[in-house]
């Protein structure tokens, strides 16, 4: 692994220990050039995912946005990164193990809100307001809409 701070291509492992999720390593690292410390983290990854855009570009699956992205829609709201973390892991695990190697951007899409479905309703409205493309607030009123209906249907289910 190479130094964040000298670039050198020495670097010891220091320590290793499962991560909070228990999908990746954590590894502390320090550099015996610099003494920079720094941590990475390790995760399987069991094939090379390529995203298929609206427009028919490819450009290859990054797990990093994809936790953006719920985080922008969750921002200042009470939910726990390690249901997150969780959430997104679930989602990859699932693109993985389809047997897909080239994945349409509107299916993680659909993902995505099914999770922040179960994560928080102010969050899906905001997620579902951007991969829906909302333009009227009535657009807004016929989702929230959809969350009271659900609500009512069966109200432990929240």
């Amino acid at each position: 692994m190479r130094c964040p701070y000298c670039g050198s291509e020495d670097t010891q492992v220091k320590d290793s220990r499962p991560a909070e999720d228990n999908t990746s390593i954590r590894r502390r690292r320090i550099c015996p050039d610099c003494g920079g410390r720094f941590t990475t983290f390790e995760r399987v990854q069991l094939r090379e995912l390529m995203v298929i855009k609206k427009t028919g570009r490819k450009v290859p699956f990054d797990r990093d946005k994809l936790v953006r992205s719920f985080e922008v829609a969750l921002r200042k709201r009470p939910v726990e990164r390690d249901r997150i973390e969780r959430a997104v892991s679930g989602i990859v695990r699932r693109l993985e193990s389809s047997g897909e190697t080239e994945i349409p951007s509107e299916q993680i899409g659909l993902q995505v809100l099914e999770a922040m479905k179960s994560l928080d309703d102010v969050g899906f409205v905001r997620y579902a307001s951007v991969y829906r493309d909302f333009s009227l607030a009535e657009d807004f009123e016929k989702v929230i809409s959809e969350i009271n209906a659900k609500i009512a249907r069966d109200p432990l289910d929240r």
